[in-house]
């Protein structure tokens, strides 16, 4: 078969030239560390390499929602331990302003007192993250979610609770709603309150207060009834709500348990003719308001056994509902708590699936150093020795032999 010059040429040029491109593509893998410099390197490995690179990315972004949801319920968590401070410091001065030697002006300094307690557990329900959104005020995360006026503290937030995509498949709540923190707090025992009524003449005050059967209780409105004649003290216990009397005639005892309706409690002191207790379910009080008629009942001068005994019932529910409030409080650090000890057990696990994730990635893209340097010697050496043949060969022509 005759071969023509310009075949000849062509097809060595051909062959001369897809070394060269070989080698300069095994050139930019040693340079770039990637074996897919491009998809039609190897298909299927350029396909896997991108559904895992979407799953890293994903992956990354979760971490850092994680990070962000850790930050924001810190910041809570923070804020609710300061809170905590807070109340169990005015738990000592109600307990301190039930000592019987404090003055009238003693009560007026720790009322002062109280009232900038007061103003300073607005200023902490109504903090920030640090980026302009209130940890308290819901999805109103741009509006300050505790005002203060004359008709006392309201909250302009709502009960929604901001959530952050922490994991593939668990959206986390990185809010707390400030109605649920500081407006919604149980009154007496959380099922029923005791209270006097504002017209008693007598000492007796409310102490010790149950729910001994919860199958029991009605929901409905009592009132307690003293009777005194000829120095003989009773009591009566009638169902408001249904008007019906549950007993009467019960000899008084100072301390002794009254009991109807799977509720407990006893009364102190010394009731007056015709005083009334009134027994009704317990309704939300906010912190607020506990604090505020701490004041009010500090400033109120006690001159007589009934301003003595309407003090010491007016400490007494504040302090119940202080006790409350701490336990609601407490509560919604252990759950925040909660959250973070999942956020740092899905944050280990997410970096656990990121080293996974990039190695498989790694083995996919990145380029075998010892075989790619080996081939890229090895194609160095078989252009050259191409150059070189093709050079002596393309010399020889029968003129040469003429």
């Amino acid at each position: 078969m005759r071969v023509s010059s310009s075949t000849f040429f062509e097809t060595n040029v051909t062959t001369m030239q897809q070394q060269q491109a070989r080698m300069l593509q095994l050139q930019q893998q040693v340079a770039s560390g990637r074996r897919l410099l491009t998809a039609s390197d190897d298909p299927v490995a350029a396909s896997r390499a991108l559904d895992i690179s979407q799953a890293d990315a994903m992956n990354t972004q979760f971490g850092m929602n994680r990070i962000g949801a850790n930050h924001a319920l810190s910041m809570a968590e923070s804020v609710l331990q300061s809170v905590t401070t807070l109340i169990q410091d005015v738990q000592t001065s109600v307990i301190s302003a039930g000592n019987a030697s404090y003055s009238n002006a003693d009560r007026k300094t720790l009322a002062g007192q109280l009232s900038g307690r007061l103003q300073e557990l607005i200023g902490l329900a109504n903090s920030t993250d640090g980026t302009g959104n209130f940890l308290f005020s819901g999805f109103q995360s741009k509006v300050s979610p505790f005002s203060d006026s004359p008709a006392g503290v309201s909250y302009f937030g709502d009960d929604g609770l901001r959530q952050m995509q922490v994991s593939a498949g668990r959206q986390m709540p990185v809010s707390v709603s400030g109605a649920d923190v500081f407006m919604r707090i149980k009154t007496g025992n959380g099922t029923v309150q005791i209270q006097p009524t504002a017209t008693n003449a007598g000492t007796g005050v409310v102490g010790a207060n149950s729910v001994v059967n919860p199958a029991a209780i009605t929901g409905d409105n009592y009132q307690i009834a003293f009777s005194v004649v000829a120095g003989v003290t009773t009591y009566s216990v009638t169902d408001t709500t249904t008007s019906a009397v549950l007993s009467s005639g019960n000899p008084y005892t100072s301390g002794q348990a009254i009991t109807f309706d799977g509720i407990q409690f006893d009364i102190k002191g010394v009731p007056a003719d015709a005083d009334t207790f009134d027994v009704v379910p317990s309704v939300n009080e906010s912190l607020f308001k506990t604090l505020s008629n701490l004041v009010t009942a500090l400033n109120a001068p006690v001159s007589t056994p009934l301003t003595a005994a309407q003090l010491s019932s007016s400490l007494g529910q504040g302090m119940a509902q202080l006790e409350s409030a701490l336990s609601n409080v407490l509560n919604t650090r252990s759950s925040l708590g909660v959250r973070m000890n999942e956020l740092d057990a899905l944050q280990s696990t997410g970096e656990d699936l990121d080293l996974q994730l990039k190695q498989t990635l790694s083995g996919l893209q990145d380029v075998d150093y010892n075989k790619a340097i080996s081939d890229l010697t090895q194609q160095q050496i078989n252009l050259t020795a191409a150059q070189k043949t093709f050079a002596k060969v393309s010399g020889m022509s029968m003129f040469d032999y003429m």
